[in-house]
């Protein structure tokens, strides 16, 4: 689904991302691990489209989309979700899902003037597809709730809702779990789960939550200093010396603490 190949990313001195390489399988969650600093958001957005890279290239189903802007990539089905929710606060859960398709005929003033059959019809379905993905996430109660008022878990279960809303391919998740209480957190992997099984939804996510990840992601890919440093299952990279010097410093001692 994704190649990543020989991405750098600078600024100024400083190599965010120094030549990182890797694969994405289409129909895999692939957990992205490392410690801080390790260039992982950074790398997440220049596959997104947020960042261009320095250097390197990144393919989509053999297409070079290196440097592609996200609304470009969004239409490709490639979506990325961030650590801290970007909702619309004054509109409703509903409204925010309903908010996310593009090209809709409303959303030309001309339209609104003499089209307003094929608008009212559009936010039928519109509204249909939200409760059914809303239903999804057993959030169907919180339906006409202002997003300004969710706790942090369901702002992130709202941010999954929207890539429900569109055919989305791919989707990179950053962090899904900060701040989110556990009972939350394992709704958002069940249904990270569902999405991955029952619709083919191919996943990347930043998680330190080793319990998180082990849960949902193989293979599990590691980065550090802006590299990537092992790939393999959760148990494989619990084991490999390399990922507990990156995460402790010190060598195996105490590698149980770390991972």
């Amino acid at each position: 689904m994704i190649v990543v190949d020989d991405i750098h990313k600078h600024f100024g001195g400083f190599h965010a991302v120094d030549g990182a390489s890797l694969t994405i399988r289409e129909g895999s969650i692939t957990g992205l691990i490392g410690p801080n600093g390790a260039g992982k958001t950074t790398l997440f957005n220049v596959i997104a489209g947020l960042l261009k890279p320095t250097s390197g290239k990144v393919t989509m189903a053999g297409e070079d989309i290196t440097g592609l802007p996200p609304h470009a990539l969004f239409g490709k089905g490639l979506l990325r979700t961030f650590q801290i929710a970007h909702e619309f606060h004054s509109m409703t859960v509903r409204e925010n899902l309903m908010m996310v398709p593009g090209d809709q005929t409303g959303e030309v003033l001309w339209n609104a003037w003499f089209r307003r059959g094929q608008i009212a019809r559009e936010e039928v379905e519109l509204r249909r597809k939200a409760d059914e993905v809303l239903e999804f996430l057993t959030i169907s109660h919180l339906a006409d709730e202002k997003a300004a008022n969710l706790s942090g878990g369901q702002k992130k279960l709202l941010e999954l809702g929207r890539t429900m809303m569109v055919d989305a391919r791919i989707v990179f998740l950053d962090e899904v779990g900060a701040g989110v209480n556990r009972t939350l957190l394992m709704t958002i992997a069940d249904a990270i789960l569902r999405l991955n099984k029952e619709r083919g939804y191919t996943f990347v996510v930043i998680e330190h939550d080793m319990d998180f990840i082990g849960k949902l992601c193989d293979p599990v890919i590691c980065m550090a200093e802006g590299k990537v440093l092992a790939e393999g299952t959760l148990d494989e990279i619990k084991a490999n010396d390399q990922v507990i010097e990156a995460y402790l410093g010190t060598g195996l001692k105490n590698k149980e603490a770390a991972l």
